[in-house]
């Protein structure tokens, strides 16, 4: 297939991805390394693509009652948190550029993504050779490190631990000063 150089997305905050398949652990190394994060100080959001139906709400209460009665959108709101509810008509793909907007932008100094892992912008390919999948980074130039519980060849990429949370968040916080500092070229 090769490695097509794709034209990178741009955000207005810094945008990290994790891409792995299934089963590799996505989801238990963001919850071990998101404290980590908080205990820096960084106001950390997180994207979750999910290709199944799922449901927030729960039978019973107001905002179900309501979304169910055919309002297309339901916004919870109390002094500790907001969550929205949007109903779509069609099945249709989310653009992460369109979610990342929903977001309270100038509360979060870092948007970390799990899934869309397609898409041109900066990313930690997550791998365990145990469940037989092929690397995403030979055909995925996006991917700015390798995160392995295994040590593989990675051409010129950092390979970190998977089961190193702590050197995955120095990797993370090293790659945030260097958009930081971009930002800063730009400005």
């Amino acid at each position: 297939m090769g490695n097509i150089k794709k034209k990178q997305m741009l955000f207005a905050k810094p945008v990290l991805g994790f891409a792995a398949y299934s089963g590799t652990g996505k989801t238990t190394l963001l919850v071990k390394l998101l404290p980590l994060m908080k205990l820096q100080g960084l106001r950390v959001a997180l994207i979750k693509q999910t290709h199944h139906g799922f449901e927030i709400d729960k039978p019973g209460k107001d905002s179900f009652k309501l979304r169910k009665a055919g309002a297309d959108q339901v916004l919870l709101s109390s002094g500790k948190r907001c969550a929205v509810i949007t109903e779509y008509e069609d099945i249709i793909e989310p653009d992460l550029s369109e979610l990342i907007n929903k977001l309270d932008l100038k509360n979060i100094d870092l948007i970390m993504v799990e899934g869309f892992k397609h898409l041109p912008f900066d990313k930690i390919e997550l791998h365990r050779p145990a469940i037989g999948k092929k690397l995403i980074f030979p055909d995925d130039d996006a991917v700015i490190a390798v995160a392995s519980d295994e040590n593989i060849a990675t051409d010129d990429l950092p390979l970190l631990n998977i089961n190193a949370p702590e050197e995955v968040a120095g990797f993370i916080n090293r790659w945030l000063a260097n958009q930081a500092h971009r930002q800063e070229k730009v400005a």
